[in-house]
């Protein structure tokens, strides 16, 4: 039953650092919207998805959007004065609940400096940190300033019990939403993805104007290979309405050209349809396992960063699905293996039937066992744990629908 119309929203102050968690900002807003009947009020930083939800950004998320040692430094004065800001905002007014997404740096330290002048404030993080790639001990040290996490990996929770890290709820991954989006579900979808002679092929250089700047050339390349061996290969590049401009002048020069998308349902019908990808590494991986779509990953960093990568890194492979099952299965070209000489023959192998095609997606069928769920909806669960902490740790009643 719908509270009456004195009972005081939910005050959120929710933070996002970049595109990937302003797309986990704005469906967790709808929830919780939806779970507190409307009243819920917001605060924040954010992106279009958050906005689209009633945020009005305190400054543009891509303020704080830095990766890499020499992107950071370059933005370094601007990023510390946004640290401040937001923190002196939660500080003078303070919310019923600080919710940080994501950008493990540039959140945590935004809730050590509240932490400290608000001790009793509930603060959550929504997505945890890495610590079972590299930096384990950044399980331990989160716990005086975070008072929950939500993870969006089943092992997570069991991962933060074992290093001391704050409590951990798995509340499942948002791209669970999307299964039926992103595989096939006509005859037609499934006769293209069948297609080993005329393949959709999917190009992902990253959502990151660097990594868009690194990989491009040689995607490039890889996709001019392919199209001289498979003649009628179709090219897809899915990329974010903000880098449109970008990727439209990267790929000006590449002497086959890709069919360029920015809506998401056209990005989900080309899913859908593709035989097999050549992605950046990162959460892109993770969709293309879930939409069961082969592919081959690769990637390049500055040689000081690869150095300090290395030095600090517990795993093999960077590959979200390679770690998930702790092998590799999708081959990976890092850095000077990064080359269209070797990604082309790669992705041939997979866009006819195989061992290298089958071996992927005998890993996927795994991988979708991994992510069991009650039935419950990620984002319903992820506004459900928060309300709860906040009448647990506050006292006070949220608003119900």
């Amino acid at each position: 039953m719908t509270q009456p119309p004195t009972e005081r929203p939910l005050d959120v102050f929710i933070v996002a650092g970049e595109d990937s968690g302003d797309k986990l900002g704005g469906p967790l807003m709808a929830a919780l919207k939806q779970q507190l009947g409307g009243h819920a009020r917001f605060r924040g930083v954010g992106g279009d998805a958050m906005e689209a939800q009633g945020l009005k950004t305190q400054f543009p998320m891509e303020d704080v959007t830095a990766i890499g040692f020499v992107a950071v430094l370059k933005k370094l004065p601007l990023i510390l004065r946004r640290l401040r800001e937001t923190a002196a905002a939660v500080a003078i007014a303070p919310p019923d609940v600080l919710l940080l997404i994501d950008s493990p740096d540039f959140t945590g330290r935004v809730a050590k400096r509240v932490r400290r002048v608000l001790p009793d404030l509930p603060i959550v993080k929504y997505v945890s940190p890495t610590v079972w790639i590299w930096r384990p001990g950044r399980a331990r040290a989160m716990r005086p300033y975070i008072d929950h996490i939500l993870a969006l990996f089943p092992f997570e929770p069991e991962v933060h019990r074992q290093l001391g890290g704050p409590p951990c709820t798995y509340v499942g991954h948002p791209l669970l939403e999307h299964l039926l989006e992103m595989r096939p579900a006509s005859e037609d979808e499934r006769r293209a993805r069948a297609d080993a002679e005329n393949p959709l092929v999917l190009v992902l250089p990253g959502s990151r104007r660097s990594e868009i700047s690194r990989l491009s050339q040689v995607f490039g390349e890889t996709v001019a290979r392919i199209r001289a061996q498979k003649t009628g290969a179709e090219f897809v590049l899915p990329t974010l309405p903000s880098r449109l401009e970008q990727i439209r002048q990267a790929v000006s020069e590449w002497p086959v050209q890709p069919r360029l998308i920015t809506n998401e349902a056209e990005k989900y019908a080309a899913f859908r349809r593709a035989r097999a990808a050549i992605a950046a590494s990162g959460t892109i991986t993770l969709e293309l396992a879930l939409a069961q779509i082969p592919m081959v990953v690769a990637y390049k960093l500055p040689t000081i960063e690869e150095k300090f990568v290395r030095a600090i890194s517990t795993i093999d492979s960077p590959v979200l699905p390679n770690i998930l099952l702790k092998e590799t299965f999708i081959p990976d070209f890092l850095q000077s293996r990064c080359k269209a000489a070797n990604l082309a023959p790669a992705l041939l192998a997979l866009l006819d039937e195989g061992e290298a095609r089958e071996r992927q997606l005998e890993g996927f069928t795994r991988i979708d066992a991994m992510f069991g769920m009650s039935g419950e909806n990620p984002k319903e669960l992820a506004a459900r744990t928060i309300i709860q902490l906040v009448e647990t740790k506050t006292g006070r009643s949220a608003p119900r629908s």
